[in-house]
């Protein structure tokens, strides 16, 4: 309902403040849907990052970008790379592997695909995100937390090697096959030679001689680890038939009729394809051309590899339906160049329908958690037939004689970080993730202050300290928590969970130490039934644009519901009126607190600028060029805000008490203003001197443009 919201206001606000407008001479070319995307939910726009930068004419809606894209409800990304999560057919309940995931924009569509359904603040599926490059997987964190679901967990290892996970069915450990993978490999990028002046520097012939091997790596371990009925995704931003055609017809090939071609030629209308090539040869970097395996020279044999050659024979060649695969070519729809293969699963893969005993008895002999780990790699789907869960299920009970420590710490909900030497050598040593114990007092004054319905999966709640007090709570689906009990020893997870309650100082008094945590509210609200306030729309406005009103500025009906309640943290809701049309439609709920004579909304700064935009008030900022323009700015923006509110004159005074005291205070985030002294800044602002000086400081959001140098996306 949000994304709905923000596109009304770019279609009648933003885009038509655009037409007819000239930026150094030229007239500005309107943004357009993208023919292809599902509910006119995608847009293309010609303007330059330059231009959008760096225009005056433009600065209103560069803002708006930057910021809606910071709180999650756009993402900036390129055409064709939106492609392979919208083949992949994602339902609410898939379990889903992206295997090389940063920096996240398809992570970020999936994400999106399973929380398809609002009112379900727990879907089924989720979505393991993976990167190989500890630095890129922070990335792929700060783009999957703007999304706020407690489904996604990121993790950090090399996609041709991942390890095969358990999850616990019914008392059993079975194997963790994936309903949908997305396997995005590395590529050489030349489909991104229109953008990327790299690609003209540095491309060769070479570059796809040595990924080739990697891709065709990557993609197997993919097929292995998805179900059976699932799909796979194999794609590249390469027209390179080496890096495309050759890995899928390696593929199949040796997948003996277990995967085959989806033919997806009627899934997204409007996009203009290619079918995929059957016939291609081979080029070294010295301009040697190569049709066939036997023609290469015994010299030449490791830089080209048999699997690079195009089938010979015609019905094998014919079977494999190669004709569809999608390729994407640049001038056909201004985009880059991509390409896109669909695989279906029909059975498992002949090198894992052996007898798998050699498989599980030979970690068994050597009596080491790793080599375990490694060998179990390869004999994954063999785990489904019966007799081979017995001898699973032996082999972890020699992890559990060798690994006691851990498997204490199993029982007590800590998930530490795998044991391996080598996990240590590169990227952060992470926290643990500790599940809260089933009779952990913490608990019982959260239930009690917000009347937790008795359905609440408290089992689900985890912090990241072992020792200490508990600053944070974090939530997780319960897939999620059977995946992170049962392989803390072998995936190294970089984060996971979503924020649902921050510790509070103030909160004690009144009698539960936690506050409502913004980013979990619209997880955690179906399951409150305390400290709930119905608002209307004015009064949403007023939270959004005063830093700490008095409840005196409040309707009647809010000032009554709050009169009988308890001080402390308080959820916000609105609900949209179908009468009004004009009003905002979506349900919006906030985080707050309740003082003694004022309420206050607990909000992040682009999600206030966020819920303001979708209710029509104007909170463009100029950028300020010096001290006396922003004055001036500011003070444009305040008479804006006043037409809109009554009242407004106490704002300034008070949004200037609270920076002071946040100074002072040396707050955490800026975030949430106050989170620790709420009640300090409330007694203070009882006895606020109406003459104090009107001096609002606003932060200016400059745009986050992250620039990756690989060739994906």
């Amino acid at each position: 309902s949000h994304a709905k919201e923000v596109l009304h206001c770019l279609k009648d606000k933003y885009f038509k403040e655009l037409q007819n407008l000239e930026v150094d001479g030229q007239k500005v070319e309107m943004p357009q849907p993208l023919s292809w995307y599902p509910e006119e939910l995608a847009w293309h726009t010609n303007l330059s990052r330059k231009i959008l930068r760096k225009s005056p004419q433009l600065e209103k809606f560069h803002q708006f970008l930057v910021s809606e894209t910071e709180c999650g409800n756009i993402s900036r990304q390129e055409a064709v790379s939106m492609i392979p999560p919208l083949l992949l057919n994602v339902n609410p309940h898939h379990k889903i592997l992206d295997m090389c995931a940063a920096p996240g924009s398809k992570t970020a569509q999936l994400i999106e695909m399973l929380h398809a359904d609002m009112n379900v603040p727990f879907p089924k599926g989720f979505v393991i995100a993976n990167d190989v490059d500890n630095k890129r997987c922070y990335l792929l964190v700060h783009q999957a937390k703007r999304l706020n679901s407690p489904c996604i967990m990121v993790v950090n290892h090399d996609a041709s090697s991942i390890p095969n996970l358990q999850i616990d069915v019914d008392g059993r450990k079975e194997v963790l096959f994936y309903d949908r993978i997305l396997c995005d490999v590395p590529c050489s990028g030349d489909g991104t030679m229109r953008k990327n002046i790299d690609v003209w520097k540095k491309w060769t012939t070479q570059n796809s001689l040595q990924l080739h091997g990697l891709q065709l790596r990557i993609a197997t371990r993919g097929v292995e680890q998805l179900a059976e009925g699932g799909r796979m995704v194999y794609s590249t931003c390469s027209l390179n038939p080496i890096e495309n055609e050759a890995v899928i017809a390696s593929l199949l090939e040796k997948s003996q009729g277990a995967l085959e071609l989806a033919d997806v030629s009627s899934e997204l209308p409007g996009l203009k394809r290619m079918p995929g090539i059957t016939k291609w040869k081979v080029m070294l970097k010295d301009g040697q051309w190569f049709e066939e395996w036997k023609d290469v020279p015994s010299n030449r044999q490791t830089q080209i590899r048999p699997t690079m050659f195009p089938v010979k024979d015609e019905e094998r060649l014919k079977a494999m339906n190669l004709e569809r695969c999608l390729r994407i070519l640049p001038h056909h729809q201004n985009t880059g160049g991509f390409f896109v293969a669909v695989l279906i699963k029909k059975s498992p893969m002949p090198w894992n329908k052996r007898q798998p005993k050699v498989h599980q008895k030979l970690p068994q002999r050597t009596g080491d958690t790793e080599v375990t780990v490694a060998n179990s790699d390869n004999g994954s789907e063999c785990i489904t037939e019966e007799p081979t869960l017995d001898e699973n299920e032996e082999s972890k009970k020699m992890q559990e004689l060798q690994n006691s420590d851990t498997e204490q710490s199993k029982k007590e909900g800590v998930c530490g970080p795998p044991p391996s030497k080598k996990m240590k050598l590169f990227g952060f040593k992470e926290d643990p993730f500790v599940f809260l114990p089933e009779d952990d007092p913490l608990f019982l004054p959260i239930q009690k202050f917000y009347a937790l319905d008795p359905s609440f999966p408290k089992m689900n709640l985890l912090t990241r300290t072992q020792e200490g007090k508990k600053r944070q709570l974090y939530m997780v689906s319960k897939e999620l928590r059977n995946v992170l009990l049962n392989n803390s020893e072998k995936m190294k997870v970089i984060n996971t969970g979503i924020k649902v309650w921050s510790r509070n100082s103030d909160g004690e008094q009144f009698g539960c130490a936690f506050r409502l945590a913004q980013e979990g509210i619209y997880t955690l609200y179906p399951f409150i039934h305390a400290r709930i306030i119905n608002v209307c729309i004015e009064d949403v406005k007023i939270l959004l644009t005063q830093e700490n009103p008095f409840l005196s500025k409040f309707s009647s009906e809010t000032q009554k519901k709050v009169k009988d309640m308890a001080m402390g943290s308080i959820v916000l809701k609105y609900d949209p009126d179908p009468e009004k049309p004009d009003d905002l439609q979506c349900p919006i709920v906030l985080c707050g607190w309740q003082g003694k004579t004022s309420l206050r909304a607990f909000v992040p700064k682009n999600e206030r600028l966020h819920y303001l935009r979708m209710m029509g008030v104007e909170v463009f900022k100029a950028k300020r060029k010096d001290e006396e323009s922003e004055s001036k700015t500011e003070e444009e923006v305040q008479h804006r805000l006043a037409q809109t509110e009554e009242g407004m004159d106490v704002e300034d005074k008070e949004h200037d008490l609270v920076t002071k005291m946040e100074a002072e205070i040396g707050e955490e985030s800026s975030h949430s203003p106050v989170e620790s002294s709420a009640m300090e800044v409330e007694n203070k602002i009882e006895d606020l001197d109406q003459s104090s000086k009107n001096a609002n400081s606003p932060v200016s959001q400059e745009s986050k443009d992250t620039g990756t140098s690989s060739g994906k996306d």
